[in-house]
């Protein structure tokens, strides 16, 4: 089974026809690492479910300061959501950090797999929902905790992209620079 299929059916159970009309829909794609697969400005016509690799969603500010918004590794979905629901240009980045092979399924043929197979509704509606939570735990999290409480519930949430991304992208995700990271880091390692 389709690792893509395994995601799925974590919510909703899809007959092996189900199945093989929702994998039609999609298309396989292999990205080297620094691939910019959604540039600002652009309007999102996928969602992205990461196979295998790693992306990250990102925009940059009138400083030129870039904000990491999330990370996908392999079982992952990513996308602009804003700019994917109401098909106006998005102000995300999506980025390959490492080599990926990702399925992309279009908006349009999302649409037309939520009348042909409607739970499938159910299960976007979940993702999204999760999505929505994430979102605001995080954003509770940068109003309340601290920036040392921010990296070690990152740690403990995504242990396995710790090696993986690199530093000064995991202090763009928890709200700090890189300067202040590095010493951050260098004081919880001394205790």
């Amino acid at each position: 089974m389709s690792l893509i299929i395994q995601n799925i059916s974590k919510h909703i159970s899809l007959t092996q026809e189900e199945e093989f009309l929702f994998l039609s829909k999609t298309q396989i794609l292999n990205y080297k690492a620094k691939t910019i697969i959604l540039h600002s400005g652009e309007i999102c016509k996928h969602s992205y479910f990461v196979n295998n690799g790693l992306l990250r969603s990102f925009n940059i500010n009138d400083n030129i300061v870039e904000h990491v918004l999330h990370f996908a590794c392999e079982g992952w979905w990513i996308g602009d959501m804003y700019s994917l629901i109401s098909q106006k240009p998005g102000n995300l980045f999506i980025e390959v950090l490492e080599d990926a092979e990702v399925v992309l399924l279009s908006k349009e043929n999302q649409e037309q797999l939520f009348i042909e197979i409607p739970k499938l509704e159910r299960f976007f509606r979940i993702l999204t929902e999760n999505s929505l939570v994430s979102n605001q735990e995080r954003l509770m999290d940068n109003l309340s905790l601290s920036a040392e409480e921010r990296f070690e519930k990152f740690c403990k949430k995504y242990p396995s992209l710790i090696q993986k991304v690199p530093q000064k992208q995991i202090a763009s995700y928890i709200g700090v620079t890189p300067e202040f990271f590095s010493k951050m880091k260098s004081k919880i390692l001394r205790k």
